[in-house]
């Protein structure tokens, strides 16, 4: 399956569909593949020439259409909630000068007159159905919390996530249900390869912008004390739009006092890289429910260089989760997957240990958004055999009391 210039796509006569699994190309079979789910958003790769397997069973790249001049596109997809892609796009692009947007490319072939895509279903979308968001009514409920806090910046910055960027947690603040996200914090302690909210210049451009003001205590407390009211609700601090939540705690943690003085309801979270392990430890303390800890390795090479922490380390993420734990706080790993990475021998030999050795109650599986040559130009030459996605969540599965899927669950 290509495209051309104007999007159009097409089923190739002859060449056979490719899949890729961190440097290396693989044929992809029946089995590999699952219906192109609804909601999936068929995309073109920028620059990239589509790779597949020509009538004599050799790996070839496919520059210009079938038949035609113009040339030929890979195409890929987006996988809409619930779905953990197996297999990246197969392409080459000779002339990047600059990595692919922050995007999660899961491969895709055309077979008796339907799309499918390497991926497997690991969730149910449940609440975040796309169908349950963008509704008719979301501006006016915006207007109606915007004239109930006129002067919550906040609000005013959520309405923007909600309304234009489309962000379910910024939405489910208007709509008052669910997980909703309020942002605090503009700093971060990490400067990660495939950061949605700040990259450097030379990089690919960032899909949001990240917070630019440090909210008050009433700010947040307001929104978040009327976000916990509504039944089964989850306030979650840590967003994509913001830098590490951790190094707001002080904040936090006040209007996590007046929060909860005046509600009991509703959950409290926070994604974290949890390397500041004083205030993960102190927030712990002071009634955080639950916390989602970032993480693509269990070593620390691999965890460095994407990661790319400052002022903490790998030990520090393990002692800040150890500690959580140990105040009854139900914690997730945000595990960032990523076909020929995250699937590899000797990422599993690390990662089950970790989740055994520091208590982890639920892995919640999440696509990778990051192109793959600029990430395994950075990432250290790989040693161990790709087992791949599917093995890699049925090793999880088969590790004790863990839950695994996407989302999380409302602990009240």
């Amino acid at each position: 399956m290509y495209a051309d210039s104007a999007g159009n796509c097409y089923d190739h006569p002859t060449m056979r569909a490719v899949g890729r699994a961190g440097e290396s190309f693989f044929e992809m079979s029946r089995e590999d593949l699952i219906a192109l789910p609804a909601g999936s958003s068929p995309v073109l790769i920028p620059g990239g020439h589509p790779v597949g397997i020509s009538v004599g069973g050799r790996f070839s790249l496919l520059e210009k259409e079938c038949g035609g001049e113009g040339p030929a596109y890979a195409v890929g997809a987006l996988l809409p909630q619930g779905y953990t892609r197996t297999l990246l796009p197969a392409f080459r692009r000779p002339k990047a000068d600059r990595p692919l947007p922050l995007m999660g490319y899961a491969a895709v072939a055309w077979r008796r007159g339907k799309a499918y895509v390497a991926a497997v279903r690991t969730d149910r979308p449940g609440r975040w159905d796309p169908d349950r968001y963008s509704t008719l009514d979301l501006p006016e409920l915006v207007e109606k919390l915007l004239e109930e806090f006129p002067g919550n910046r906040i609000a005013r910055r959520l309405a923007g996530c909600a309304l234009d960027y489309r962000c379910f947690t910024a939405q489910n603040i208007f709509y008052r249900r669910w997980e909703g996200g309020i942002p605090v914090s503009r700093q971060c302690n990490a400067g990660c390869l495939g950061c949605i909210s700040l990259q450097p210049a030379e990089c690919c451009p960032s899909p949001q912008s990240r917070i630019d003001f440090t909210p008050s205590v009433q700010e947040v407390a307001q929104l978040g004390g009327r976000h916990l009211e509504a039944s089964g609700s989850i306030l979650s601090f840590g967003q994509g739009c913001e830098g590490e939540p951790a190094l707001a705690s002080d904040l936090i943690r006040e209007a996590l006092l007046i929060m909860r003085r005046k509600t009991r309801g509703g959950t409290i979270n926070m994604n974290t890289n949890a390397g500041h392990t004083p205030a993960i430890e102190a927030l712990c303390g002071e009634g955080l429910d639950s916390v989602r800890v970032s993480l693509i390795s269990a070593r620390d090479e691999v965890y460095n260089l994407y990661h790319r922490p400052r002022g903490y380390n790998l030990d520090n993420v393990k002692e800040s989760i150890k500690s959580a734990v140990r105040q009854g706080v139900f914690v997730s790993l945000n595990l960032l997957t990523y076909p020929g990475l995250t699937d590899r021998e000797e990422e599993l030999r690390a990662l089950i240990p970790f989740i055994r050795e520091t208590g982890v109650k639920m892995v919640q599986l999440r696509n990778l958004n990051i192109d793959p040559d600029y990430l395994f130009e950075k990432l250290p030459p790989a040693a161990g055999e790709i087992m791949g996605v599917p093995y890699l969540i049925r090793s999880l599965k088969g590790v004790p009391g863990l839950e695994v899927g996407n989302f999380s669950r409302p602990l009240r």
